[in-house]
């Protein structure tokens, strides 16, 4: 049997999932979900997420669980971004988030997020000697990332 991978966003406007295998070094996406859910949009005045945005969440999470269910904990990487970075109770909605998701969600740091935005993007460009600037404009952050065929300059 083929194994399978899922990659998880959990982004300040869109929660995503892709779900596939590969053959070789190739990607093959088998299932990809995005759910509008608007994560910063549900900020209160005090900077926490409200519950009704984190109900929106956890449906979310829950479908994209039926999805990754039974694959193992090292073929799944779940992230979340901007608006769980400054959310002030991230750390309650990411223990509720990872027991309907079943596996680790972790909070990136916006460089992270830009070094991962721009390796997605080199492997999908034509190969390049030039020195290329891809930005990120996220629901609550932009990232701006300077590279060079596959490997980050600077971010």
């Amino acid at each position: 049997m083929t194994e399978r991978f899922a990659a998880i966003d959990l982004g300040s406007n869109s929660f995503r999932l892709e779900a596939g295998h590969f053959i070789g070094r190739r990607f093959i996406s088998e299932k990809y979900i995005k759910e509008t859910v608007r994560l910063a949009g549900g900020l209160t005045a005090e900077g926490a997420l409200s519950k009704k945005i984190q109900e929106k969440a956890l449906i979310a999470l829950y479908g994209f669980s039926m999805v990754i269910k039974g694959m193992a904990p090292d073929c799944v990487k779940a992230v979340g971004t901007q608006a769980l970075r400054c959310a002030t109770n991230a750390a309650d909605f990411i223990g509720q988030a990872e027991k309907v998701l079943g596996h680790r969600i972790e909070i990136i740091s916006g460089q992270e997020e830009g070094r991962l935005v721009f390796k997605g993007c080199a492997c999908t460009l034509p190969p390049s000697s030039e020195t290329r600037l891809v930005i990120d404009i996220g629901g609550a952050s932009t990232e701006l990332v300077l590279g060079r065929g596959g490997n980050v300059l600077r971010s």
